[in-house]
């Protein structure tokens, strides 16, 4: 058949030549990833089969094969999996759709040798480590169910295109070819493919085999060996198992080069039983980054692989979670829609969720750095968690973590130490939602806080003004946003009403843009703030809704105008009104305190040039006078 040469997408034949042409410490990973995709094709045919035992062609022997040929300088790692067809082919090889691309790419440019990050594992490149030890990999691919005819070869030096062709190929699977460059021989011996193996993919189930030459009598033999020793690892007592063997397991499950934060092992026993083996990584795995996090803990019944849905093991906001579950109590004829409504598999899942939990739990009262740490890469996940999940969410409210008025800029508070500092006359915990910690603090929101001493959590997530929502209250003191209703001991004598009312019903025509104006005590250096009601939209959330195209979603709402009486500014307007309630000027100077209280809240003004020329227009007038 004739051959179709295509071009690889941008970013990543740009992928490509960073692997080819940049230097790293452990290029011999490539075998791990190789093993670990062909173990991946045979999971996936397997589950397959459960509903289409016909797509076996009677064969159910699974084996991965490696294939070093010194004469031709080639290694094959071959495997009876599911195999691709030629659009998959195409598709898996030719591309890597995912949105950050570019983005890691260029940080990696700009980053020196020993600071650029491990790059096998990232964006499911793990095919493409092949490039690091061969200057030309070929590809040759069956899909399961599919005729010999539909075979498909795909090839290239990497160099910014492949080469796709239909050709026979008697048997399902995918064999990968890897024409090795002069400096990879040492990956045709068979003593080192059996060390790296052993090192990287001993746990892996199936089989991985090499034909091994051995004496016999004075006769050569060639015997099939088996390299891995197939021991499911989550089956294995914690015992006979060390801190490499757990930290290999999850490179090769999350495509991770870098270490755990915790490993989670267990068996459950009871009305249920299952073996659990789960990670918690030390950082926001690059899946997670671009949103395709969707893939979660491997779920095995009876060793047999079933699914990797993230929601059927534990619920969405502990997707940053890795691992597998193998139970014996789960039916393996079912479909998997059935499956994710059983009552074990909902009971697994509390199980699973609490211990999660828990374990996140314990290290923040044994190692708050360490916790602090992770929490800044994952706490996102546990705020959503907040959002969502309102049977654990006293424990995850344990859990969370914030800056705050009397923490270092980077240094985080919990609920718990918040309510410990508390004065004995509060009642509530504060806080306040913005874009960054220094625009808070500078907020006219924090001024009355500032001054009784009170700590105001300062909240700078996009994710936190939803989580927020979900935690009305914390070891029974309710959380009140500092920017909403009144605060206790800040209104002002009645007094002050009779003497500002006059200039306060005038603004209150002039500014239909509030629905209320009032004087408070709230302020201590601002001459002027907007406040939602106690349940109103806040501007945080105007303003988010506004940048994810969700205006029209929120009710129609007017915010309060608050007025500090002790200002210079509000209280020469005060004695201008009651010397002349004509005076032009007194609309000007209300339509800038409310334009400031705009700014301050961080919102933007809607015509920046009429703010501008009232300004002007004042102080020439007054600089005249």
């Amino acid at each position: 058949m004739s051959s179709e040469t295509m071009q690889f997408r941008t970013e990543l034949k740009q992928l490509l030549d960073l692997i080819i042409h940049s230097l790293y410490s452990h290029r011999d990973i490539f075998l791990r990833e190789l093993i670990s995709n062909a173990s991946d094709a045979i999971d996936t045919l397997r589950f397959e089969s459960l509903t289409e035992p016909e797509i076996l062609d009677g064969d159910s022997t699974w084996r991965i094969k490696l294939i070093p040929d010194k004469a031709s300088g080639t290694l094959t790692i071959a495997d009876n999996g599911v195999g691709m067809t030629k659009e998959g082919i195409i598709e898996n090889l030719g591309t890597i759709a995912r949105s950050g691309t570019r983005a890691f790419l260029e940080s990696l440019r700009q980053a020196d040798a020993q600071n650029r990050p491990e790059l096998i594992g990232q964006f499911g490149v793990g095919f493409y480590s092949a490039f690091m030890v061969a200057d030309r990999v070929t590809v040759a691919s069956r899909r399961a169910g599919q005729p010999a005819s539909a075979g498909v070869r795909w090839e290239s030096e990497g160099q910014g295109q492949f080469t796709v062709e239909t050709f026979e190929k008697p048997t399902r699977g995918t064999d990968v070819i890897l024409h090795l460059k002069p400096d990879a021989h040492e990956f045709l011996d068979a003593w080192k493919l059996r060390e790296l193996v052993k090192k990287y993919s001993d746990f892996v189930e199936h089989p991985i085999v090499m034909d091994v030459t051995r004496e016999e009598d004075n006769n050569q033999v060639v015997q099939e060996e088996t390299l891995n020793s197939q021991k499911a690892i989550w089956l294995r007592p914690k015992s006979e198992i060390s801190e490499e063997d757990y930290t290999n397991f999850y490179q090769h499950l999350a495509h991770d080069w870098e270490k755990p934060a915790q490993v989670i092992h267990y068996t459950a026993e009871g009305t249920i039983e299952f073996r659990a083996l789960l990670y918690i990584p030390a950082h926001k795995t690059p899946d997670l980054m671009f949103g395709e996090g969707r893939k979660g803990l491997h779920l095995y019944i009876r060793r047999v692989f079933i699914m990797d849905d993230s929601e059927a093991l534990l619920p969405l906001y502990l997707r940053f979670v890795k691992g597998v579950v193998d139970s014996p109590d789960l039916p393996l004829n079912v479909s998997r829609e059935i499956l994710q409504q059983s009552a074990p598999l909902e009971k697994i899942k509390s199980n699973l969720t609490n211990k999660v939990l828990r374990t996140l739990d314990d290290l923040r009262r044994e190692d708050l750095e360490k916790y602090t740490a992770l929490f800044k890469e994952l706490g996102i996940f546990l705020k959503e968690g907040v959002y969502q999940d309102r049977a654990n969410r006293e424990q995850l409210a344990d859990l969370l973590l914030f800056e705050s008025t009397k923490t270092e800029p980077g240094k985080l508070t919990s609920l718990r130490d918040y309510v410990d500092r508390m004065p004995s006359e509060q009642q509530e915990i504060y806080y306040l939602v913005g874009e960054a910690r220094d625009l808070l603090e500078r907020s006219p929101y924090v001024e009355a806080f500032r001054a009784k001493d009170q700590e105001v959590l300062l909240l700078t997530e996009p994710i936190d003004e939803f989580a927020i929502q979900g935690l009305t209250e914390y070891k029974g003191k309710k959380l009140k946003a500092a920017d909403r209703g009144e605060l206790p001991g800040d209104q002002v004598s009645e007094d002050e009403k009779k003497r500002f009312a006059p200039l306060v019903d005038f603004l209150k025509k002039k500014l239909d843009e509030v629905k209320e104006i009032r004087l408070t005590h709230r302020l201590k250096e601002s001459a002027a703030c907007l406040v939602a009601d106690e349940w109103g939209v806040g501007a945080h959330m105007e303003r988010l809704m506004q940048r994810m195209g969700r205006a029209a979603d929120l009710p129609p709402s007017k915010r309060i105008l608050e007025l500090n009486p002790d200002h210079p500014a509000v209280a020469a307007m005060q004695k201008l009104h009651e010397k002349n309630a004509d005076d032009e000027r007194l609309e000007k100077y209300g339509r800038i305190l409310y334009d400031e209280a705009v700014l301050a809240e961080g919102s933007r003004l809607k015509d920046p040039a009429d703010f501008a020329r009232r300004v002007n227009e004042l102080l020439a007038k007054d600089a005249a006078s």
